[in-house]
């Protein structure tokens, strides 16, 4: 009779819908005596529309803690670096003045706040992925009647960020020389063998309406003569692009045909140098019955449809890959309710399962993936936790951030963990709103070994949390291990949830600042420590939804 009733207790729960059960059991293992090859940190990439941000208190603070992560190996890439204007940051605006002409048309050059930003990444511990662009006033094909720069702002329409500095140039060779000077003036300043570890890529998204007013071939030409600008001030530094929005469709197969067997409109060779190439990967949030349903589908269908184009190509097949923007969604600076998951742990636990799935992309078509770029920065001087997408707000960090400092914890090599709650990647393409995903992945690094795991929903619900019962096995003759847990999730690690308790003060005090602070560290935390028997150890442990764990077996 017991038997009966505890068969039909199990069969009820699994009927029953997730927000309705307490919790579900979950089997993680790991075998850390069996590697399954590096792992690179592809998650140290990330970048902003402004680009003058990087010169400000939140902005630099930000910019330390992300130098912290991983010091000069960490990249930032910026929109709008060439663009004419005083540097007064705006939304998706920047400006450094860098070029200008006299009135008999000679070149102007002013390195002064394209150098400040870069001092911003390089005295915090990041480096630039320089993106070459926009075009100056002086040098712009665009209309003459229209405005140099937008008027954007949050909530208009995405197509208005237009204006003449999306225009190609009116003087191929007055643009290439542009690109040579700043190339040789930060061959002069920073040195040689330091401006050799940036990457430069030339524009954004010139596949798309927004960013790009020319014909594919007027961008073929444009790069050339950028690309030429940089080579011929630094013959080996690291060039490639294009940053396409998606997959880049037909665009990037042209791109692809051009840089490999088309001719060169700056030295007329065949083809032009490419140590990279660069795509971008989005999702597609929505609002549905008074949540936000995540759509990670749509982002990881555009990375596996990015890598699956360029291993088509037979000589980039091993070229480094950089998805020079990879996010849930399109704008950073777009409010609304569909990204109204942006300050809590959504955000977090969604980076976790996508990271996880795009490395397992990688690995599926054998392309060799360098970076994944996360859009998110700071917005200065913005009301607290606007819904901006960003990695901190007024200078506290937002839950997601703790994800990449626990990125920065992992080993270089993977081993073989599984879950049996982790849904297969080819699940994960279709969408993840029936099955919650509590995934793992481990590495070792000497005799430490690392072990994280997620628990994670597209939609944005509560839910019952994943009772865990990690079995670990080849942790060697050492009959007692220490473990040391990181957490992030809805109550812990979260400023944002710290804030709402507080009753959402849009202008807190100094006093309510050091709470923030002090709410949004992840603090370590010592479990009991494990006893090994013939090299195996086991701990039971509770992740709730949208948790994301660390567990460090020292």
């Amino acid at each position: 009779m017991r038997q009966i009733l505890t068969l039909t207790a199990a069969l009820i729960a699994l009927t029953l819908p997730a927000a309705a059960q307490d919790s579900f059991p979950v089997t993680i293992t790991v075998d850390a005596s069996k590697p399954t090859g590096p792992l690179k940190p592809v998650w140290r990439f990330f970048g902003a529309d402004e680009p003058n941000y990087a010169t400000m208190k939140d902005g630099q603070k930000l910019l330390a803690h992300l130098g912290e992560l991983k010091p000069k190996q960490v990249y930032f890439r910026a929109h709008n670096l060439l663009n004419t204007g005083d540097g007064t940051a705006a939304f998706k605006w920047g400006s450094t003045n860098a070029y200008t002409e006299d009135k008999d048309g000679n070149p102007v050059y002013n390195w002064m706040i394209t150098d400040m930003i870069i001092d911003s990444y390089l005295d915090r511990g990041v480096r630039p992925y320089l993106q070459i662009g926009f075009m100056p006033e002086a040098l712009s094909s665009g209309p003459k009647d229209m405005p140099y720069r937008h008027s954007w702002r949050p909530g208009f329409k995405y197509e208005l960020i237009e204006g003449g500095w999306n225009y190609p140039p009116n003087d191929y060779k007055k643009w290439e020389e542009l690109v040579y000077q700043w190339t040789r003036h930060n061959v002069e300043k920073y040195g040689r063998d330091e401006v050799l570890t940036w990457y430069f890529e030339v524009w954004n998204e010139p596949n798309g309406p927004s960013y790009w007013k020319g014909t594919p071939e007027e961008f073929y030409k444009t790069h050339d003569y950028a690309i030429a600008g940089v080579k011929r001030a630094l013959p080996e530094a690291k060039v490639g692009g294009p940053d396409v929005a998606g997959s880049g469709g037909a665009f990037m197969d042209g791109f692809l045909k051009h840089v490999v067997s088309g001719k060169n409109y700056a030295t007329g060779e065949t083809g032009t140098p490419t140590d990279f190439l660069a795509f971008h990967a989005k999702g597609s949030p929505k609002f549905v019955d008074g949540h936000v349903q995540m759509g990670m589908n749509n982002h990881l269908k555009a990375v596996d449809n990015g890598f699956k184009k360029i291993a088509a190509i037979p000589e980039h097949k091993n070229t480094p890959i950089v998805i020079g923007e990879s996010d849930p969604e399109g704008c950073a600076a777009c409010p609304g309710p569909q990204n109204g998951y942006r300050n809590g742990t959504m955000y977090s636990s969604y980076t976790a399962a996508s990271f996880a799935r795009i490395w397992e992309l990688s690995e599926r078509h054998q392309v060799n993936l360098d970076g994944v770029l996360t859009w998110a920065f700071t917005f200065e001087d913005q009301p607290w936790f606007a819904g901006y997408r960003q990695l901190a707000s007024n200078g506290i960090d937002l839950p997601v951030l703790n994800v990449f400092r626990m990125y920065a914890k992992l080993g270089p090599e993977s081993v073989t963990a599984s879950s049996s709650a982790q849904l297969p990647l080819d699940d994960m393409i279709s969408g993840v709103t029936q099955k919650n995903d509590v995934g793992v992945m481990a590495t070792r690094e000497g005799s430490k070994i690392a072990v994280m795991v997620w628990h994670y929903n597209d939609n944005d619900q509560k839910g019952p949390e994943a009772n865990l019962s990690v079995k670990l096995s080849g942790l060697g003759k050492a009959k007692v291990r220490k473990v040391t847990q990181y957490l992030v999730d809805p109550h812990t690690a979260n400023a944002y949830a710290e804030w709402q308790k507080m009753g959402s003060p849009q202008s807190p005090d100094q006093d309510q600042y050091k709470v923030l602070e002090a709410a949004s560290v992840m603090h370590p935390k010592t479990l009991a420590p494990l006893t090994v028997t013939k090299g195996t150890a086991g701990l039971d442990i509770t992740l709730v939804r949208q948790g994301v764990m660390l567990l460090i077996i020292d």
